[in-house]
């Protein structure tokens, strides 16, 4: 079992900068993907970005060029810095992991932009 520790979210102006972060505990298994999704107001779950073991990167459209996911392999856990926010950037953002096994997610943290 994994287990998905977030942080870093919180309330933040019309073009400011936020960084997430995710540590992640537990047994891992094989090879693993880790990424964050976000789920606005009303809105369906999407993909914000994730990353490979190999450092393979995927963002999703609407934050190409603004946010940029790292990860650290060591502690295993995941970043996201988010730059230039955008009021329709509010969500809970989740962190999560994909091993050979499982999909494991995170409770998730707020991240609100004022405009």
């Amino acid at each position: 079992q994994v287990q998905l520790a977030e942080s870093g979210g919180g309330l933040v102006q019309d073009g400011g900068s936020l960084r997430l972060s995710c540590a992640a505990s537990g047994s891992i298994f094989g090879s693993y993907v880790m990424g964050w999704y976000r789920q606005g107001p009303g809105k369906q779950r999407e993909l914000v970005a994730s990353i490979t073991g190999d450092g393979r990167t995927n963002y999703g459209d609407s934050v190409k060029g603004r946010f940029t996911i790292s990860r650290q392999y060591i502690r295993v856990a995941v970043y996201l810095q988010m730059n230039s926010l955008k009021p329709e950037d509010t969500a809970v953002y989740y962190c999560n992991l994909e091993d050979s096994r499982l999909n494991y997610w995170g409770q998730g943290t707020q991240v609100t932009v004022s405009s």
